[in-house]
């Protein structure tokens, strides 16, 4: 039974609950960031501490917090786990930390972040709101990390940095400008969409 709970919890925020192709959360380091696969992938690992860390520390002290400073007591928690990240980035991971830049303290107003201190973490259990954390964050890598993979390719030639096409390729410039980042989350939201229709029928 609890087994079920974890992979039930896990699995919810990486595909049923995504933030990014479901849940539509987080969109300004989505589109800001996600020029490469690396870069995503490197937001959404950074999301995803705060998100464990935060979730964690709402879910321990839930039952000491008044309900009318909830709100800022959670931004004060996202705020702390933030910044131990931005200071650990920028300590071991600078050219990562240098190319997200504004984005690393941006994440505090991630909507995705609050929603789960609000909707979960402040209603269950420590380890149970680790799983939640956990799960949001891959999915929320995944997502950044894919699109980010694409746009790569069809702005740069280059998968993970990687040169695929050899020097005579022609990028599609537009896939690493701004417009590209909206077009590719439309055109991935609206195949998932059609595939679960699909299933649904």
């Amino acid at each position: 039974m609890f087994k079920n709970r974890v992979l039930t919890e896990l699995f919810r925020g990486i595909f049923k609950e995504n933030a990014t192709f479901v849940l539509v959360l987080g969109l300004c380091p989505t589109l800001g960031v996600t020029t490469s696969g690396f870069n995503g992938f490197g937001m959404g690992l950074a999301t995803t501490a705060v998100l464990i860390g935060s979730n964690v520390l709402i879910s321990m002290f839930r039952k000491m917090i008044p309900d009318d400073v909830r709100i800022p007591v959670y931004i004060t928690v996202a705020a702390s786990m933030v910044t131990i990240i931005d200071i650990l980035m920028h300590a071991y991971f600078y050219d990562l930390y240098k190319v997200l830049g504004i984005f690393i303290p941006l994440i505090v107003a991630n909507c995705l972040i609050l929603g789960r201190l609000e909707v979960f973490a402040a209603k269950n259990k420590v380890f149970i709101s680790a799983i939640d954390g956990l799960g949001s964050g891959l999915g929320f890598t995944l997502s950044l990390t894919i699109i980010g993979l694409i746009r790569e390719v069809l702005g740069n030639g280059t998968f993970w940095g990687f040169n695929i096409f050899g020097p005579h390729f022609q990028p599609a410039l537009i896939a690493i400008l701004p417009p590209g980042a909206f077009i590719t989350i439309s055109l991935m939201m609206a195949v998932l969409n059609y595939i679960k229709s699909k299933e649904e029928k």
